[in-house]
Formats: C-alpha cells, structure tokens, sequence
C-alpha cells in the first residue's frame, strides 16, 4: 500500500491535512464567481461600513471571459484520416455522445477559480442502470469530477509525476442503513491505478461543521466490507487532471482568481465608501437663519435635526442663506481609485479592457488584425491553458478508444488523436477575402454553393434548391429582354446588310492578288 493511500485508514482525517488548503482555496474561490464577495470577505475583515456591503463580481466575468475565448466554436478532433474512415467516424460518436464542447466549457470555467479540472473515463449506462438499456445504451462516458474529492498520488522522484489518483467522496446514508452501518456518513474511495480500480468504503465521524451545520472536517473509522478490485485492462488510469497552468515543482494548477483577492476586497470596500456617503447625504439636513423656527414658552427654537432635518445658524441672518448640509466626501477622488484598482484587476488577470467593452474598445474603422493585437495579452494568456487541455483531451480519446477495444465494441485502429481548436475571436472576412485574392492571384477559391451554405446557414439541399430559384430566375430574365424590344433584330438586319459589302470588297482584293 502507497504512503499516500495510508491517509484513508481508521484514525486519520479526512480531508487530508496536506490538502485542506488546497480545498479551502476552491471553496473561496467558488464564492468569488458566484458574486457571494459579502459572504466570502465577511469571514477575515471588519466590515467597516456596518451592514452596507456593495461589490461587483468581476471574478465572474474574468473566469467566463477565459473559457469563452478557450473553448471559442468549439474543438474539432481528428484521427488524421478520411472523414469517412472508421477512426474518424468513432471519435466523431465519442465526441457527440458526451458533448464534448460543453463539457469542455464547464471544466474550463471551473479550472480559471479552482486551477485544477480533472476527467474521468469509464464504460456503462450513463444514469447507472435507472433507465433500461434501449433508453440508456451502455458506451464511453467522459464526466468531469468535483477537484475537491481528488487526491492524486505523485511518484517518489517527481512531486509534479501523478501516478495514480483516489476519488473519495463522503455521503451521508439513509435512516435505513444507519441502523445497519451505526453511522450517518461513509466515504467512498476509488482508487485508480494503471490497468485497475480498487473500490473501500470506511465509516465517517463528523468532526466541525459549519454554522449551519455542514461538515467540514471528518475522522475516518472502520472499513465496511474488504476492497474490491477491478481490472480495467487499460495501461493508464482512467482518470485525467488538466491544470490552468503550474509550475514544476508541484502537480497543483494555479487559478487566476487567488492574486486578485486583495484587489477585490478594496474595490469592494471604496464602492461600499461611496454608497454610504451617497446615503448619508441623500436626505440632507437645511440650515436657516435664527428666528424662522417656532419656539417653546421658554423661548427656545423647537426642531428635531433627526427628524426635521432642519436647524438654525446664529449671526446675521442677511449673511446665512438657506441651504442643505452636504459633503461631497472626496467623492471624485474615490471614483478615480475605483477606475485605477480595476485597472490593476484587468492588467494581472490579462484581460484588456477592449475585451470587456471599456475603454478603446470600438472597432469602427479598426481592422481584425488591429483588434487581435490589442487582445494580445488575453490570446496569449489563453494559448496558455489551451496548452494543458490539448495533452489532457488527447489522453481523454485515447482512453475512451482504449476501453471500446476491450469491451469489444472497436472496429478501427487505436490513434492518437489531432485537435483542433479555435481562439474565439470573429473573423474578418473581408480582410481574409482580399488576402485570399492576393494570394492565389485573383483566382476562384469557393463554390457558389459552398458560399451560400456559409453566407446563409443552409444545408446542402437548400443551397441546392437557392441555385434552382436563382437559374429559373436568371433564364426568365434573359427571355424577357429578349422579347422586349422587336427593334434588336432590325439592328441585326441592317447590320447584316453593312457587312455584305465589305465581304465583296474582300473577294475582289483577294481575286486581284491571286492574278
């Protein structure tokens, strides 16, 4: 038994000591995303605004903008290979059956908070057997898994070398069963190394909880039941982890939420300032002169500033105006730190302003070329994580054509896979168009068919059918100027009878040159 795999034994915790950090930081993170900043920054600040907590879910916006840029119409996986070959058309069912693209998107959004996104392999019934089989055919199925529950074991020479990962997920049982396991949580462990799964289950402790009674922290007890073991017959384990980005001395990613969370909390906290000064001075109070207030029998002005909003000022009542109490509060000063702090967000999450719609971001008059520079810091951020997920989605296909060869369901030849991806930007067509003509010196390089499925969305038929009304068309035209005007063939008549002369002129010419 690996060193690792002896945390998940009686008396130990779970989660793992070594990796509560690690889970704490998705946990936070995910409450950046979901707008939650109050709830999050709550926990370790003073709240000095009282109960005023305003905030903008930029977090949100900067994990989105990321994965619609990297997943952009989607990737295309080829076997390298004819469109109609076996390879291609297998990986084509894989890809269709598990929309991959969407699959795809949510491991991105969840890798930019979490930094880690792992995929798991397996062949069955996707609903695990509540469907019947006509309902719900057993084939590959690619899933994502939650990181929380993943524990990856790494080699001994190589902390950033994963060898095998442990899924182990709690789950609370059911009065039924708690009479029969004495316990109201279990942790369920599955083990995935080359070639094999092994399955434990062990009784659960709740240790802390939350204020609302959520379990943070577990104490592992007795196992139930003995191990089970499952050979899957592939060479790798049936588990991927794509990293956001990493370095080289840990298999953990890094996320692009963690660095900014000063940044948030401060911008938060000057927008909460200027909220509460927006607030206090909504409702000012009026100050007027001595004399205009009624008094009491002792002479005494009778007002509630609390109430009234209304107090006298003593002195010369031709020098006091009217007027509400105010204080700007250095309002101008507060919007110009709000403008410079997001600036600071967007500049360490490599996101340009143009990407968000602020600042320069208008592109009348600006060529696609012109754009894709000024997105030079996000495409290339994006070049980045796309990196990652090519080696793990090759990894994911390679896996899936590996389990139909052993279920026996493959009839082609295992490959390695091609992807293709795209960087999310719009085209320029017209640039394209004229670069295309430039290069290939005027000639012709799509189908009038080809054009009108691309231009118009149709299919193959419709576009055939566009080219049927377009001909029908063009042939009534043609007919119709034809019989428009009987004087074309008077013009033709007359230009006949032009050129018989000059036909006899010809023959004389060539007749004398012949004498």
């Amino acid at each position: 038994m690996s060193t690792f795999n002896q945390m998940f034994t009686k008396g130990e915790f779970y989660p793992p000591i070594e990796h509560k950090d690690r889970i704490n930081r998705y946990k936070e993170n995910k409450l950046l995303i979901e707008g939650k900043h109050g709830e999050l920054f709550r926990k370790h600040n003073f709240n000095r605004n009282g109960k005023l907590y305003v905030s903008v879910n930029l977090a949100g916006i900067i994990a989105k903008k990321s994965a619609d840029f990297l997943i952009g119409d989607g990737v295309q996986v080829s076997a390298g290979k004819e469109d109609n070959s076996r390879e291609q058309v297998a990986l084509d069912r894989i890809k269709d059956a598990n929309d991959v693209d969407i699959l795809f998107y949510e491991s991105a959004l969840a890798n930019a908070y979490r930094g880690d996104s792992f995929f798991k392999v397996r062949y069955g019934q996707e609903y695990g057997g509540m469907y019947p089989p006509e309902f719900d055919n057993p084939r590959v199925i690619i899933e994502t898994l939650d990181a929380g529950y993943v524990f990856p074991e790494v080699a001994k020479h190589n902390k950033n070398l994963i060898t095998a990962y442990h899924v182990a997920i709690p789950i609370r049982i059911d009065d039924e069963s708690k009479e029969i396991m004495e316990s109201d949580w279990v942790l369920n462990i599955e083990s995935h190394y080359a070639g094999k799964i092994i399955y434990n289950q062990f009784k659960l402790t709740v240790m802390v909880t939350e204020a609302d009674g959520t379990p943070i922290d577990f104490k592992i007890g007795d196992p139930i039941g003995s191990p089970q073991e499952v050979f899957t017959g592939v060479p790798v384990p049936l588990v991927v982890h794509v990293p956001n980005f990493s370095l080289d001395d840990h298999w953990e990613g890094l996320d692009d939420l963690s660095e900014l969370k000063p940044l948030f909390d401060e911008l938060n906290n000057r927008l909460s300032q200027v909220a509460s000064i927006l607030d206090k001075h909504s409702d000012p109070a009026l100050a007027l002169p001595m004399g205009l207030l009624t008094e009491d029998e002792h002479g005494r002005p009778i007002f509630n500033v609390a109430n009234s909003k209304v107090f006298e000022i003593d002195g010369n009542s031709k020098d006091i105006i009217p007027q509400y109490v105010t204080w700007n509060g250095q309002l101008q000063e507060a919007y110009s730190e709000i403008d410079r702090i997001i600036d600071m967000i967007l500049i360490t999450a490599e996101i340009p302003a143009v990407a968000l719609g602020k600042g320069d971001s208008g592109t009348s008059g600006s060529s696609g070329l012109a754009i894709r520079f000024r997105l030079n810091s996000l495409l290339a951020k994006i070049k980045r994580k796309r990196k990652y997920y090519e080696k793990g989605l090759k990894r994911v296909f390679l896996i899936a054509q590996y389990l139909e060869s052993v279920v026996g369901v493959a009839d082609y030849e295992i490959s390695t896979p091609k992807l293709t991806f795209t960087d999310g930007l719009d085209k320029d067509e017209l640039q394209e168009a004229n670069l295309t003509s430039i290069r290939t010196g005027g000639a012709v390089t799509m189908s009038q068919k080809t054009a009108i499925m691309k231009l118009d969305g149709l299919t193959e038929e419709q576009a055939d059918a566009e080219i049927a009304r377009i001909e029908e068309e063009q042939s009534a035209q043609a007919k119709k100027e034809a019989t428009a005007s009987p004087s074309i063939f008077n013009d033709l008549e007359e230009d006949e009878e032009e050129d018989e002369p000059e036909e006899e002129e010809e023959k004389e010419e060539s007749e004398e040159e012949q004498e």
